[in-house]
């Protein structure tokens, strides 16, 4: 339970918010309910009562509200979701291209027609024509014909013998005719469309030629509801119980299952429930030809009988040219990004019609998903997306973040493909795609700050160039709690008489002066040699080399280090100078951390670190500065000018230990060869038991170099065996009684 509340931080909070938020605000255009908010214009709602509406309508709104508004208005949300809807078409298209449906075919009055046939752009067609088409279309067995053409009348083209002949066709189609009727808005029903009286001039016709032949003829309401991009993506409207659309007359003429419904009430909900348009492909999938390859076909263009039988023909303009201020018929295809040719990217209001009613006889138009079912997926994304991918780092999120997408893109294919559902899938991809950014930006930049903080906590530690070295995956090894056995090499330094030296010292002056000291010993010995700083105890530095960076020359590189902390100028405090003294051991030790992952502490422990710690002590009993073991030598110290002081066996210690000091260079070997030659014959004689020449030897070393103090640690020595004889076997060593 602790583990999944601590998930909760702000940063959480913050990408829930976002994810949340974005969901809801475009799920919210899906919700087409503002009539909800106002009865009539005149009567507006109370406040109080509109703003529970509009919550109601947000947070949980009834589904299946009857009516279509087609949406008019571009909002962000709008877009996502009506891109959601094209591109189920397009990934369609490139995977299962659909048949053209065989139940249906198009007869264009393109410009083709318009020259061939010699009828003027700006003029309505000779009603002769279309009759000459009924006849056409009736005598090859076509099941319907509908005109998705709006007969208006105008005086100054009245032409009653067309009339007449195109009457006398329609009676002959026995009711297989469909027509568009014009329209207006009606104040007793505002926002519903009512028909003109009709085409007087061709009802008249058909009365007078038989009265019984008003019958044949049905109308059909022809707007389309296009979206602002002007798409058309929902089915025409159709205001039950008089003025269907044209396609839902279409429909009802041939029977469709479903316009056939037992009462009223079903009659209703199912000609004004919400249906989306089920495009076949694009522009031109629906079999088409020109009306003058009907009627004035030229060698080679013949139409047989068998292209009309038993479909409905659709017969309307696919003509892109209009004068000022007419309305195209044509509008964007949703295949148009699939399309390089202007012309190829609309599509005809004819085969938008086409498509509406073969959807309504095929019974395969599009639904939406249930609101409150969007609702539940959109919430689970953005909680997933939110807090999931915040968990995650750079590569695994984008990888699960792919994942989801790839996951909700199969999911909405599939319901749309075998369930003909859709919804606005967009939407939760665009959670995905803010819950993976602020994922990144948010890892990023912690991850950046973790770095800077761990480079600050490793600038302590390392040099800049290790400690630059040591990030990403290699810091959180360095920071992972626990140990490894390392050998390295291990430097202890000490300031002679600091409790002296310090006593009586400002505060703030004992601060800078030790700063100072730091400064130089770690800024410009240690780090440069790329040793790693493992604390200041007091006044004394612990280092090592060969952790947790890999340095095959570490001995070399610690005793390089001592060699450039003695060429630094000697610091004095109250008249006093600074004497530093040095011990350096080479062996295997634990290394890591032994702090925590909150509290970094980078460390060493083992026997090899007491033991360098006890060549920096043994400095003060023999007079030396830096003090190193036969370990070190062999490893790369016998690089440098060395001197051997002996075997010591140091308090603790079981074993004796071969102790040498570090001179220098090898290029100051002249200036100490008498000093070395001299003392290592004493010390000869001194391990071989011969303690009257050592002593002797020794003297004579005092005697030219008095200052050299491993000579009086020998000469304190004898006069200690002389009193307190060592026992049989004595191979040389020397026992230290104190540390």
């Amino acid at each position: 339970m602790k583990r999944f509340l601590a998930l909760f931080d702000r940063y959480a909070i913050g990408a829930l918010v976002l994810t949340l938020g974005i969901g809801w605000a475009l799920w919210r255009t899906d919700l087409e309910h503002e009539s909800d908010y106002k009865r009539d214009k005149n009567e507006p709602l109370p406040r109080k009562e509109k703003v529970r509406r509009w919550l109601r309508a947000s947070f949980w709104p009834e589904d299946g509200e009857p009516g279509v508004r087609g949406p008019t208005r571009g909002h962000l949300g709008s877009i996502v979701r009506f891109r959601s809807y094209d591109s189920l078409f397009l990934m369609r298209e490139r995977l299962k291209q659909h048949q053209p449906p065989q139940e249906a075919c198009i007869v264009y009055l393109d410009e083709e027609s318009h020259s061939r046939l010699k009828q003027p752009m700006n003029e309505p067609w000779d009603r002769r024509l279309h009759a000459r088409l009924v006849d056409r279309l009736v005598a090859a067995g076509a099941k319907a014909i509908v005109f998705d053409i709006v007969f208006l009348e105008q005086k100054r083209f009245l032409d009653a013998e067309g009339d007449k002949a195109f009457a006398e066709a329609v009676g002959r189609a026995n009711g297989r005719v469909v027509v568009a009727m014009s329209s207006r808005f009606q104040v007793e029903h505002r926002g519903i469309p009512g028909a003109i009286p009709p085409y007087r001039l061709l009802l008249r016709a058909l009365k007078a030629s038989d009265p019984e032949r008003l019958e044949n003829i049905t109308l059909g309401f022809p707007d389309l509801s296009p979206s602002f991009d002007q798409i058309v993506r929902q089915h025409p409207p159709s205001f039950y119980p008089s003025k269907h659309s044209l396609a839902w007359s279409l429909a009802s003429l041939v029977k469709a299952p479903v316009t056939q419904v037992a009462n009223e009430a079903d009659a209703l909900d199912a000609e004004q429930g919400e249906r989306w348009l089920n495009y076949y492909g694009p522009p031109g999938r629906i079999a088409k030809r020109p009306l003058a390859h009907v009627l004035m076909p030229a060698e080679g263009e013949e139409i047989p009988d068998a292209f009309f039988r038993d479909r409905v023909v659709f017969v309307g303009s696919s003509t892109l040219t209009k004068f000022s201020g007419d309305r195209k018929d044509a509008y964007v295809s949703p295949y148009a990004s699939l399309s390089n040719d202007d012309r190829e990217q609309f599509i005809a209001g004819v085969e938008v019609q086409a498509t509406a009613a073969l959807n309504l006889i095929r019974g395969d138009w599009l639904e939406r998903l249930n609101l409150r079912w969007v609702l539940l997926i959109v919430v689970a994304t953005g909680l997933l997306a939110g807090l999931g991918l915040l968990q995650l780092g750079a590569l695994p999120a984008t990888l699960a973040a792919g994942a989801g997408v790839l996951a909700i893109t199969a999911g909405s294919y599939w319901l749309f493909e075998s369930r003909h559902l859709w919804f606005g899938w967009l939407i939760p991809v665009v959670q995905i795609g803010v819950g993976w950014f602020y994922s990144l930006v948010f890892n990023s930049l912690r991850l950046f700050l973790r770095n800077r903080l761990l480079l600050q906590s490793l600038s302590s530690y390392l040099s800049p160039k290790l400690a630059k070295k040591f990030t990403g995956e290699k810091a959180q090894e360095l920071m992972r709690p626990g140990a490894t056995k390392h050998e390295v090499t291990v430097f202890f330094s000490d300031i002679a008489g600091f409790t002296s030296i310090s006593e009586g010292l400002d505060p703030d002056d004992l601060a800078h002066m030790m700063n100072q000291y730091f400064e130089t010993a770690v800024g410009q010995c240690v780090f440069p040699t790329d040793g790693t700083v493992v604390k200041f105890i007091g006044d004394a530095i612990f280092a090592i080399w060969n952790a947790p960076d890999p340095q095959p020359d570490h001995a070399y590189r610690a005793c390089d280090a001592v060699l450039r902390f003695r060429r630094q100028a000697v610091q004095e405090s109250n008249g006093r100078k600074l004497v530093t003294r040095i011990g350096l051991h080479t062996g295997e030790a634990n290394v890591g951390n032994f702090g925590s992952r909150e509290r970094f502490d980078y460390t060493a422990f083992g026997e090899n670190i007491n033991l360098a710690s006890r060549m920096e002590s043994l400095n003060k009993y023999l007079g030396t500065l830096t003090l190193m073991t036969g370990a070190t030598l062999s490893k790369g110290g016998d690089r440098f000018l060395t001197r051997s002081i002996g075997r010591l066996v140091l308090k603790g210690f079981e074993k004796a230990v071969e102790v040498h000091e570090l001179v220098g260079t090898l290029d100051q070997r002249a200036e100490f060869a008498g000093l070395h030659t001299a003392f290592a014959g004493a010390l000869a004689a001194f391990q071989a038991g011969r303690l009257d020449e050592a002593e002797t030897a020794f003297k004579a070393v005092e005697e030219r170099w008095p200052g050299d103090g491993p000579t009086k640690f020998y000469l304190r020595t004898i006069a200690e065996l002389r009193e307190h004889p060592p026992g049989a076997g004595w191979t040389g060593e020397v026992e230290m009684k104190e540390k």
